[in-house]
């Protein structure tokens, strides 16, 4: 994952989410149930993750990441990742809500597609790094979609921030999508050419 710094993710914990809207239910740590907080090392305590009754898109639960500091170099993610064998083939999307406030890095949804092996190789990726979520924004809806090939083994999905600020995310749902929805994925939307073209730069 890569921003203006490289960040990292740790995983670190396998958990298990149906194809249907994602639920947030408040655990004792206050991070909804089967999710996990994450993100890199140096940034463990520079974040605060937590629920907010009814403070979500139309009212409904919402999560929010907050920083806790007044400069961070690094990122905090509320993350979990799954089994792929059910979506093996297909193309898959996460969206959800996000408002913000005062981002001065950047902020967005996130997903991977890993396959096999240690550590394993990325089959699928697209954080919104190029729309990211920055300054104070209200609620709007977005997505990323991406292919599940065959030999993925697992799927990453989760919500980050980088840098100082605050995000709000809820209304969060995991589907399988047909053929004509287009990823999302970047190195899918790098336009290909049968020959070099416009090398003096015209309009």
């Amino acid at each position: 994952m890569k921003s203006k710094k490289t960040f990292t993710l740790s995983i670190l914990a396998v958990l298990i989410i149906s194809i249907t809207a994602l639920s947030f239910i408040i655990s004792k740590d206050n991070i909804p149930k089967g999710w996990i907080k994450a993100g890199t090392v140096a940034t463990r305590d520079s974040y605060e993750i937590g629920m907010q009754e009814k403070a979500g898109y139309n009212g409904a639960e919402a999560v929010y990441i907050k920083s806790l500091k007044d400069s961070i170099n690094g990122f905090s993610t509320l993350m979990q990742y799954f089994s792929a064998k059910d979506f093996l083939k297909q193309r898959v999307r996460f969206s959800g809500y996000i408002k913000s406030k005062d981002v001065a890095e950047w902020a967005g949804l996130w997903m991977r597609i890993d396959g096999k092996g240690n550590p394993p190789k990325t089959l699928g990726f697209d954080n919104m790094q190029n729309r990211s979520i920055k300054g104070t924004t209200d609620w709007k809806k977005y997505d990323v979609v991406l292919n599940v090939p065959a030999g993925s083994n697992s799927i990453n999905i989760g919500v980050l921030m980088g840098g100082t600020g605050e995000i709000w995310t809820s209304n969060l749902k995991f589907e399988k999508v047909d053929k004509t929805v287009p990823t999302t994925d970047r190195k899918n939307n790098i336009e290909k050419h049968d020959k070099p073209v416009n090398l003096n730069f015209q309009k």
